[in-house]
């Protein structure tokens, strides 16, 4: 009997286990990273799990007026803004038409779509390069918003397609009956209900442009359109040589929280629209 309910007591707790491990696993990096942000410059390579002396010279630095790291916040909001905005848009209406249009070849286009975005974002910087510059397109931001956009948009559409197939053809039968217009069902009716699947692509899609980097560093030279993900790479010390670990930390940490910010607000709206949704 005590074996047969240690075993049973192991099962029920083995689960809790695993997820614990896999959040710590998943989690030490960017707890060591905080750590490492709120410890003296002096003490940056303390290995110490908490900082002996806790000190904001970290983020001081970072915000030092000739580092630039608020603009860089500014153009990263707005580079990831705008690629998920014009990717929610242009991703919303071509899904909504391959789930609902039938004609011949349409998984062969969804399978191209998502094929767009296998290419490794390195194999294209070249030509983009040279068009960018022929077209004077270098430092702006255009340059870093359309080819994020190429590499969004193919997620978007699949992810927004299978969840508008989903979705009973009746409702917009429904709404025309009513008076509507085809774009008028769409809008009132589809958008509100999808609104868990079109969330969950907005963070996805504002992450993925938020920790871009190497279109970012390609595309602009100049330290006033440069991104977080560039300006952080560029850091240097005190004395212009030596490796600022402390205040790359705390850049880290800053960039770190307006996404932990966003996740927790789409949150929110996810649990609302699946409840209105089902109420629905």
């Amino acid at each position: 009997m005590t074996n047969s309910a240690s075993t049973r007591s192991w099962k029920r707790w083995a689960p809790y286990l695993g997820v614990a491990v896999i959040v710590l696993y998943c989690l030490a990096p960017f707890y060591w990273m905080a750590a490492t942000a709120f410890r003296r410059p002096s003490d940056q390579f303390d290995l110490s799990p908490l900082p002996q002396v806790w000190s904001l010279e970290n983020f001081r630095a970072v915000f030092a007026p000739d580092v630039g790291f608020g603009w860089a916040l500014l153009n990263s909001f707005v580079v990831a803004s705008v690629t998920t905005l014009l990717t929610l848009v242009v991703g919303m209406t071509t899904a909504y038409a391959l789930a609902r249009l039938h004609f011949r070849g349409k998984n062969a286009v969804l399978a191209l779509i998502i094929a767009c975005s296998m290419f490794p974002g390195i194999s294209l910087i070249v030509p983009l390069l040279k068009l960018f510059t022929d077209i004077g397109w270098i430092n702006t931001y255009q340059a870093m918003v359309l080819p994020s956009l190429s590499f969004a948009l193919p997620l978007a559409v699949w992810n927004l397609t299978t969840f508008f197939r989903q979705m009973p053809v009746e409702l917009e039968q429904a709404a025309m009956v009513d008076g509507c217009t085809p774009g008028q069902a769409f809008r009132k009716v589809i958008v509100p209900l999808a609104a868990p699947g079109v969330f969950t692509t907005a963070i996805l899609t504002f992450i993925m442009a938020w920790n871009e980097f190497i279109i970012a560093l390609s595309m602009v030279n100049e330290k006033e359109m440069q991104t977080v993900t560039v300006a952080i790479s560029k850091f240097v010390g005190a004395q212009g040589h030596e490796q600022p670990f402390g205040t790359q930390m705390a850049a880290g940490v800053i960039v770190t929280v307006p996404l932990v910010v966003a996740v927790l607000i789409f949150q929110r709206r996810i649990i609302a629209g699946l409840t209105s949704g089902g109420l629905k």
